[in-house]
């Protein structure tokens, strides 16, 4: 499978539902993200401990593509995530805006940077993200 066909599968996933989905990351993963609450170095076991905290907060946790551009081994992914909380399970709401840099290694998930922003909701900014078509 191709490098842009992996990442594109994990941003297809639910993670709160998806029971599998610390199987696409590399035993050598590691995500260096810079977010609102500064900047923080994550290997797979940080990654498998995230997963398991939306897993215990969201019904849904969902990504929206606006962009996906591959170059070879390294695919870079622009997006929105959208959840369902346990609180409002009838109401998915978008969460924050990301950016992504991913280097795929043996078919999974290696190396990533990554980049996020609080939600911006005004609709000039959600247009913006508009999901792609492939």
């Amino acid at each position: 499978m191709s490098a842009k066909k992996i990442v594109k599968a994990f941003y297809d996933s639910n993670l709160a539902l998806d029971e599998n989905i610390i199987d696409m990351f590399h035993e050598d993963c590691v995500l260096h993200w810079n977010s609102s609450q500064g900047f923080s170095t994550i290997n797979k076991a940080g990654i498998a401990e995230m997963l398991k905290g939306v897993k215990e907060s969201y019904l849904s946790f969902n990504y929206r593509l606006s962009h996906l551009l591959g170059d070879g081994d390294t695919i870079t992914a622009r997006y929105t995530i959208y959840c369902t909380t346990i609180e409002r399970p009838t109401k998915e709401e978008p969460l924050a805006h990301f950016i992504s840099i991913w280097e795929v290694k043996d078919n999974k998930l290696y190396k990533g940077h990554e980049i996020s922003q609080k939600l911006d909701d005004s609709v000039e900014n959600l247009t913006s993200f508009s999901e792609i078509k492939l």
